[in-house]
This record gives structure tokens, C-alpha cells and sequence, in this order.
């Protein structure tokens, strides 16, 4: 049977793709089972993602592990979230080094256990040197807290003098973004039916072409990414141009 895979252009990949990682609980309910068994068993879907991006040779995913509006879900269940975090940091570390990814995380992390913000550290100080490419992990992450920040540390630099007001830009706020060393997004996919992006990466998907699934999370594989991956290589891009700018 052919894959999807097949059908794929590598010369034409993008080179960052997002996905917001949705549909665990529901999942889990059409099971007769707590939130917490969708959480458990979403783990495949997520290095089927990795791996795929691996396999093809796409440079950057950022994968939505843990929203800064998630800290309101009950006490139990973040916890939970927490303990599965610092559990499948350690047991897919060595992975994610043999293949060759370096780690990276963005949010606000010093809301996160001590234990997981030291595994974190951990792994992104061994993978650093990596090359073959860029996992990202939004925690504690929520795009309007990270465009505040990135206001305030331009207005701090206004006010100390580093920075004239004339000069700021699109690249001076870029750089001031936790994704200030990470390409803007090509892709954003999101499961579950849902179609919104939830306070995620809001000036990173300017011009990102985006992909709805019904598919819950937890049912996400391989296969699926690569049918992704080929919808969007099906995808006219024209970042505001005409159809004859983009063709010519």
C-alpha cells in the first residue's frame, strides 16, 4: 500500500511545523477512561511526529506540550501532566540524542517543577552540538504572555538608550520572542475537530498554512503526518502576492 510518503516532494518541505497536540481527554472518554489514560497513551503520537520529522529531513517542530492557560485545569491533573512530563523526559532522552535533535523549550519554565527544569536543562545542554534537527517543546507557553514580554524588554532597552524607538522593526521584536534562533512557522496542524489556535505562536503563523484533523491526538501517526506534509505541498503560497507573481 502507498504511503503518503511517496507522493512527497523533499525539495519542497517546510521547514518548521507546528502542531497543537489536542483531543487527549476526549479520547480517552470514548474509552470509558480518566483524562490522564489519554495523556499516557498520547506519548506514540508524539514520536511518531518526531520521528516522521526526522525521517524526511524537516528542520524544526514545535509541538504545544503544556499551554500558560493549563495551569487552571484541576490540581490532579496538572500534576499528573507534570509527573508524565518528567517520566518521558527521561526515558526518550537518549532517542532524541541518537538522532541527532537538539532541544529546545519555550515559555515562561520557571513555573515548572524543579525536577523537569532540571531534566530539561539536562537534555538541551547534551544536545546542543546536535544537528540533524530541532525539537521544540512549548511549556508553560501562551503567545500573548511571550509578545508582553518581548514589549517590555524593548521598552527597557528604549529606556536604557541601547535601543532608538526609529530602529525598532520586525526584526528587532523577532528577536526578542523566545523563538528569537527559530524560523517562523510553515505549518501549523491541529487535532481534534477543533478549529482555533488557542494562544499559540500568534506572530510565528503570520503567513503558516494550517490544517485542521478531526483525528484525536492519541491517533495521530506517521502516516497522518505525511498526508499533512503533502496537503501543504498541494497548497498554493503566496504571502500576499497574486497567483502570477508567485507562477512567474
Amino acid at each position: 500500500m502507498s504511503s503518503y510518503k511517496d507522493k512527497l516532494n523533499l525539495e519542497n518541505l517546510p521547514q518548521h511545523v507546528a502542531i497543537i497536540m489536542d483531543g487527549n481527554g476526549r479520547w480517552a472518554k470514548t474509552k470509558g477512561e480518566e483524562r490522564t489514560f489519554g495523556h499516557k497513551n498520547a506519548i506514540d503520537a508524539v514520536r511518531s511526529a518526531i520521528n516522521a520529522c526526522n525521517e524526511i529531513g524537516i528542520p524544526y517542530l514545535t509541538l504545544y506540550t503544556f499551554s500558560s492557560e493549563n495551569w487552571n485545569r484541576p490540581k490532579d491533573e496538572v500534576n499528573e501532566l507534570m509527573n508524565l512530563l518528567s517520566e518521558t523526559l527521561l526515558l526518550e532522552a537518549e532517542d532524541i540524542f541518537n538522532k541527532g535533535l537538539r532541544l529546545h523549550v519555550i515559555g515562561n519554565i520557571d513555573k515548572l517543577p524543579l525536577l523537569v527544569k532540571e531534566q530539561l536543562q539536562n537534555l538541551m545542554d547534551i544536545t546542543k552540538d546536535n544537528t540533524k534537527g530541532n525539537l521544540v517543546l512549548a511549556l508553560s507557553y501562551g503567545s500573548k504572555d511571550e509578545i508582553i514580554e518581548a514589549v517590555k524588554k524593548i521598552s527597557s532597552q528604549v529606556k536604557n538608550g541601547s535601543l532608538e524607538i526609529e530602529n525598532i522593526n520586525e526584526d528587532v521584536f523577532e528577536q526578542n520572542l523566545y523563538t528569537k534562533e527559530i524560523p517562523p512557522v510553515d505549518l501549523l496542524i491541529r487535532t481534534s475537530g477543533e478549529v482555533r489556535v488557542s494562544n499559540f505562536l500568534l506572530w510565528q503563523i503570520a503567513y503558516a498554512e494550517m490544517q485542521f484533523l478531526d483525528v484525536l491526538w492519541p491517533d495521530f501517526n506517521r502516516e497522518t503526518f505525511f498526508q499533512c506534509i503533502y496537503n501543504f505541498q498541494n497548497t498554493e503560497r503566496r504571502f500576499g502576492k497574486t497567483t502570477e507573481q508567485v507562477t512567474q
